[in-house]
């Protein structure tokens, strides 16, 4: 995945793998509560979100839906650094389904207390494996939170599942991923200028060299953004895009 991404260092103490206890929702509105261990093969990239997506007057987070162009339908974020997540892990080609808040996971603390979090996403890969999300800058985790994060990186490591802690991603990569995505839907992909477009970059060349072998750019752009955000065309996101940039063929879905 693109962007500021890490796994948190060290070995974490936590509780055994049967004190972790997860509950999840379907999208037919039925409820579960299972023992991780019990629940670690269910589909969560199709679970209902377990928390609603508030909007209030004077709050400081902008909750909003994604349209997803990797499930095909809208997952909800509740801030824009989750909106940019949400949005690389939509660009990610090894990526085949993501949910929002997809479970929550309960367990007791080293005093006994009971425990519960709710993590920003789940993913999953085209190799079968799995990736829970959370984001939250560095600069704005707190130590109660950290202990959070460190208990749901043991339940996952328990189940066999990746967890990822994200902070702010890269802002060039960010600037050109939502630039491509203002062309991901599928109504972008027009025929025969699609095929034109795999063909004029067979072999790699700048941008707009390919692009006006085609037609008019002002027709021919849209297409050739929609390849990228496809990856059936290549390009480097890591630096500014620009008329310049070197495409060549890429490896779709």
């Amino acid at each position: 995945m693109a962007g500021s991404l890490g796994v948190l260092p060290g070995r974490v103490s936590g509780p055994p793998a049967e004190g972790f206890e997860i509950a999840y929702a379907d999208r037919g509105g039925s409820e579960f509560r299972a023992l991780l261990v019990d629940a670690w093969a269910v589909r969560f990239e199709d679970a209902a979100p377990v928390r609603a997506f508030k909007s209030y007057k004077g709050q400081r987070h902008l909750p909003g839906l994604w349209w997803s162009s990797t499930v095909g339908g809208h997952i909800g974020y509740e801030s824009w650094l989750e909106r940019d997540h949400v949005m690389l892990l939509d660009f990610d080609p090894s990526v085949v389904g993501i949910s929002s808040q997809p479970f929550w996971l309960f367990w007791r603390s080293d005093t006994g207390k009971s425990v519960s979090h709710a993590p920003d996403y789940f993913a999953r890969r085209d190799d079968g494996a799995a990736v829970v999300v959370d984001c939250r800058p560095a600069n704005r985790r707190k130590r109660r939170d950290v202990a959070k994060f460190e208990a749901t990186q043991e339940a996952c490591a328990q189940v066999g599942w990746e967890f990822r802690l994200v902070g702010t991603p890269d802002s060039i990569v960010v600037r050109n991923v939502r630039w491509l995505a203002g062309y991901r839907h599928p109504r972008h992909r027009l025929e025969p200028v699609a095929s034109e477009l795999l063909a004029a970059f067979a072999e790699p060349q700048p941008l707009m060299t390919g692009a006006s072998t085609v037609g008019d750019p002002i027709g021919v752009l849209p297409v050739l953004f929609h390849l990228l955000w496809s990856h059936e065309l290549s390009a480097d996101v890591s630096v500014p895009l620009h008329a310049l940039s070197l495409v060549s063929a890429g490896t779709p879905r």
